[in-house]
């Protein structure tokens, strides 16, 4: 299937549908994957960012006598729920999501929040509000489809995946085009491995990313995903072999090749990265837990 474009529709398969929202970037890839799943009575799931142009072309994407029923957000970042509210005003759906931008975070992320931290990649929709919160393993059914709702924090305390039939729409957590960005306080990888896990042992035939094409190997990618954030961490634990490190130096010291424009968001990995360790009793921080921290082995 060729790379959408924004504005067109493209069917995926019978009773689901992509609308390519147009905010492609270097963090969305092509830009932010709305899909459709249904007829006559449909569900969204990810209206995208605040775009009038993206919220004309999802309207103009229903069949003549369509309706929208729900409204299904898997995360609170800026380029995925902002549109949820202008769509529920048009069309009397319900928003339904984990929860706010603060729901689900761990009690290490929310002492870093309380502690003035902020996070970083996408941007937070700070003013993110669901008409109805959904629980782990929460049903919801429509006109001729069901969806189990599956709360994965990692990426972000609030994130959810949507199980439907064989698949699973994935959100920001699994994506083919590149690994998932995990950013303190919002970010949490011991979370996020935990969910990755969990995913890989779905037994999922697709997963239908929020980014980027369909998964048709997703048990083989979320189990790509883990390693790779073991690897990672493999390589912090050798470099504090050698001496006690900050943030920036480790970061320096692990990706020697990456351009300097894109340090900062290495170092927030780096940090996602500290911090399941100190949780985990494998390094210690002086003076304190926090970005500005010295780590050191224990």
């Amino acid at each position: 299937m060729n790379d959408p474009r924004p504005k067109t529709t493209q069917t995926l398969r019978p009773g689901l549908r992509r609308v390519l929202a147009p905010n492609p970037s270097p963090m969305t890839h092509w830009g932010t994957n709305t899909y459709i799943l249904g007829e006559g009575r449909v569900a969204v799931i990810d209206p995208g960012p605040a775009e009038d142009a993206h919220l004309d072309a999802i309207l103009a994407a229903l069949a003549p006598g369509e309706t929208v029923s729900h409204i299904l957000v898997t995360h609170s970042h800026v380029d995925h729920s902002p549109l949820a509210r202008p769509l529920a005003e048009a069309t009397g759906a319900p928003v339904l999501a984990f929860g706010d931008s603060a729901a689900g975070r761990s009690a290490v992320m929310r002492k870093l929040a309380r502690a003035g931290m902020a996070g970083g990649g996408e941007g937070v929709d700070r003013g993110f509000a669901p008409d109805e919160t959904l629980a782990d393993g929460a049903q919801v059914t429509g006109a001729g489809w069901q969806i189990t709702a599956l709360w994965t924090p990692g990426h972000m305390g609030n994130h959810m995946c949507f199980a439907w039939e064989d698949a699973v729409f994935s959100g920001d957590h699994v994506m083919g085009w590149a690994s998932t960005m995990v950013s303190p306080p919002d970010g949490d990888l011991g979370a996020f491995m935990a969910s990755t896990r969990r995913l890989a042992g779905l037994g999922a035939a697709v997963f239908y990313p929020a980014h980027g094409a369909p998964i048709e190997a997703p048990h083989e990618r979320a189990n790509w995903l883990i390693d790779h954030r073991l690897g990672r961490e493999a390589e912090i634990l050798r470099a504090l072999e050698n001496r006690p490190a900050d943030v920036a130096a480790l970061t320096r010291a692990i990706y020697t090749e990456l351009p300097d424009a894109l340090l900062g968001a290495a170092a927030r990995n780096v940090f996602a990265h500290l911090v399941d360790l100190h949780e985990r009793g494998r390094v210690q921080a002086r003076p304190a837990l926090g970005p500005e921290a010295v780590f050191a082995p224990l």
